[in-house]
């Protein structure tokens, strides 16, 4: 049996911090992310230090003390399958106390170095802009967590839903090469992706390419049920299993905050033969976060 690739990265352990992913484990330049499960009343102590870390509550409720101002979620989604994220953007050099308040808190986190400082902001589902993007089988719903000019440094943060049997991350793209024009708009950043997985059945399964144009990198993985995968280069597709939805949440950091790439070149005309929307989606909205 072949091994699992590289880029997949299974989760540690059932409870408590089940993923931790750095540069340093990672072997890139940027970003960071991790994620945890904790029981009601468990705290969880950080300092960002030089980094810039973005929170996205997955399940439950929690509330948060900082040296940048307190928040608390009340409404939070009991899965990714049943609302919208809340969001909490801390800047470098925060100081603060995560308690979780619901019996079962699930969050999801990334980092990376900041040399700017910015206000600390806090995002609720009904603030969180949705985008129905693509068409015919590979419609898709993003939930723009922290879009390019949402006041940071490098960060950027997506959630998306891809209904059962559709494409997704398509046509392919890539961002690993920095390219500006000659008015000093980029026309593509350097930038490092984690795509973390989540399934509303614990068979279901998506399969991503990983693939570089000269095929130095060319791998197939088939993430499921909180997994990782880890996208340091390439072009990327994503297809959800057919009979089961796939939501992944991607972690961006690099040299430039924005969503720029560049397309693969076989695929280009895939834009405009699109002729429907598929009726699915939304798969979820603001309306479905409990009260």
């Amino acid at each position: 049996m072949k091994k699992d690739s590289y880029l997949l990265v299974k989760p540690q352990q059932a409870k408590g911090i089940y993923h931790s992913v750095t540069p340093e484990t990672a072997n890139w330049n940027y970003l960071s992310f991790g994620a945890r499960e904790m029981k009601k009343g468990e705290k969880w102590e950080h300092e960002t230090q030089g980094n810039e870390m973005v929170i996205v509550l997955l399940s439950g409720n929690f509330k948060v003390g900082s040296d940048k101002g307190t928040w608390e979620t009340h409404n939070g989604r009991t899965s990714v399958f049943d609302g919208v994220a809340h969001t909490l953007y801390l800047p470098r050099n925060s100081s603060f106390v995560l308690t979780a308040t619901s019996d079962m808190l699930d969050i999801a986190y990334g980092w990376c170095k900041s040399d700017v400082d910015f206000p600390a902001k806090f995002v609720t589902p009904g603030e969180t802009p949705v985008v129905i993007f693509g068409g015919d089988n590979a419609t898709r719903q993003f939930n723009d967590l922290v879009p390019p000019g949402f006041g940071c440094s490098k960060i950027v943060v997506r959630e998306v839903y891809t209904p059962s049997g559709n494409w997704s991350s398509f046509p392919a793209h890539k961002h690993d090469e920095r390219i500006v024009d000659g008015e000093g708009n980029v026309l593509e950043p350097i930038q490092e992706e984690t795509y973390f997985y989540k399934f509303q059945k614990p068979e279901a399964y998506a399969i991503q390419q990983v693939y570089t144009a000269d095929r130095s990198l060319d791998e197939i993985v088939r993430p499921r049920h909180n997994d990782v995968v880890m996208i340091p280069k390439g072009f990327h597709p994503v297809v959800a299993e057919h009979g089961f939805h796939c939501y992944y949440l991607n972690f961006l950091a690099g040299t430039d905050q924005c969503l720029a790439n560049t397309t693969d070149p076989d695929h280009e005309w895939i834009y405009g033969s699109w002729k429907t929307k598929d009726d699915r989606l939304p798969l979820v909205t603001a309306q479905m976060n409990k009260h």
